[in-house]
């Protein structure tokens, strides 16, 4: 009896054994050439260099931000720093091709970048003077003597802010960390439609807009995008617009926020005197008409042409003090009294456009304090003019419509989407 019959189970079991083995070793078992080769990663450390606004590497200094006080020059600043009178003559000389030495101004900072040579001493490698919030001027003492004017990098930022006035616009941004120039920006673009003089607790706005900055330093307010302004009740929307030769601020329905006239001649001030037909004469002591609105405000504050037209008087009288009349059209008239000045090159003849200077407020002739008395003549009698409704500037033209109330579509969803907020957050 064979072998295989005595056993044919142990048989049966070495069979599967030894084909399983030679499946695994030719189909299954991975290869010396199939095996991935080892990764070997070897890290490199890169040296990151950070340069502040000024375009240096930082790190590598010592810097010290000082203010250029009364009387200082910056022949006294460089001579602590162990420069002799003919280096110091040389680098002035230098400077005049990019900046006046002459014009630097106490209260202006500037950054010294010492570099420390050994252990006791150390040199100053630059010195930067800001001349303004964007400008600034570098002296590279590393090498040869180089003398730059630059500018720093200003990043735009783009802003929702929303509030409920209480007082004032002004005191509404300032007391909440906003910016105030953006009150000076909606007043100019809301002189038409607000009066400002009459701004009551309850007005309210909400605005998107940009906002320029160097680091987390705010250098001004840029363009103001959409507007809403809710002032005595009545809803204000303004919307920028620029295509073509077309750039201004329209309402909903195409409507130019321009008109023909300014609601006052000053930017900001009090109304302390109204027109009345029968008002006591603060000087004179008696009853009379006040033909006009008294707005006060500092000395010296600017007066504003309220539109285009021709200066047909400019001279002093008793009364009047230092005043100004403008002859608009064949309908309208404006006068402005009590001027400390005239504008550079007022006189009669002399052609103004709207928002044009043409004078300062004073209290020159019959005044008891710093005010412009605001006269508004129709057809030849004076009227109040914050009572009367001027007509607007050119609307937008028709075909512009379909582009423009895309956008304005846009900005109505942004402007709804702002909640109002009692108090603003703080940037």
């Amino acid at each position: 009896m064979s072998f295989i019959k005595k056993y044919p189970r142990i048989i049966t079991v070495l069979s599967f054994l030894l084909i399983s083995f030679y499946v695994w070793a030719f189909f299954l078992k991975p290869r010396a050439e199939e095996l991935p080769e080892p990764v070997i990663t070897e890290e490199i450390a890169e040296e990151v260099i950070i340069f502040d606004a000024y375009g240096i590497a930082c790190e590598d200094f010592s810097v010290d931000t000082l203010k250029i006080k009364n009387r200082q020059t910056l022949g006294h600043i460089f001579s602590g720093y162990n420069f002799d009178n003919r280096f110091i003559d040389q680098i002035v000389t230098q400077m005049r091709d990019v900046f006046d030495p002459r014009y630097i101004k106490a209260g202006n900072t500037y950054k010294t970048y010492m570099k420390q040579e050994s252990d006791s001493l150390s040199h100053l490698r630059y010195f930067v003077y800001d001349i303004s919030p964007l400008e600034f001027l570098k002296i590279d003492f590393s090498d040869s003597l180089v003398i730059s004017r630059g500018e720093k990098v200003v990043t735009p930022v783009r802003l929702t802010v929303s509030g409920i006035i209480d007082s004032s616009l002004w005191e509404t941004l300032s007391q909440n960390n906003i910016n105030p120039e953006l009150a000076i920006k909606l007043s100019e673009i809301l002189a038409w439609e607000v009066d400002f003089y009459r701004i009551q607790s309850g007005d309210r706005f909400k605005v998107v807009y940009e906002e320029n900055f160097v680091g987390e330093e705010s250098v001004g307010v840029g363009q103001i995008e959409a507007l809403y302004f809710v002032h005595h009740d009545e809803d204000i929307y303004g919307f920028k617009y620029e295509k073509d030769t077309v750039s201004g601020y329209f309402g909903p329905e195409g409507d130019n926020l321009r008109k023909v006239f300014l609601a006052a001649p000053l930017k900001f001030g009090r109304i302390s005197s109204g027109y009345s037909s029968g008002r006591m004469h603060p000087v004179l002591g008696t009853r009379r008409p006040h033909y006009g609105t008294d707005y006060a405000a500092p000395t010296g504050t600017p007066i504003y042409s309220v539109g285009d037209g021709v200066v047909t008087e400019a001279r002093y009288t008793s009364g009047n003090g230092n005043y100004v009349k403008i002859r608009h059209n064949s309908v309208y008239d404006t006068q402005y009294l009590h001027m400390s000045r005239f504008a550079q090159g007022i006189r009669p003849g002399k052609k103004v456009e709207q928002g044009d200077v043409i004078g300062y407020v004073g209290m020159t002739g019959l005044a008891t304090g710093p005010h412009v008395c605001f006269r508004f003549w129709k057809n030849g009698k004076q009227v109040n003019h914050r009572k009367e409704e001027f007509p607007s500037a050119d609307p937008l033209h028709p075909d512009y419509f379909d582009d423009f109330f895309v956008i304005r579509d846009q900005y109505i969803k942004e402007l709804e989407a702002i909640e109002f907020l009692e108090e603003l957050p703080p940037v």
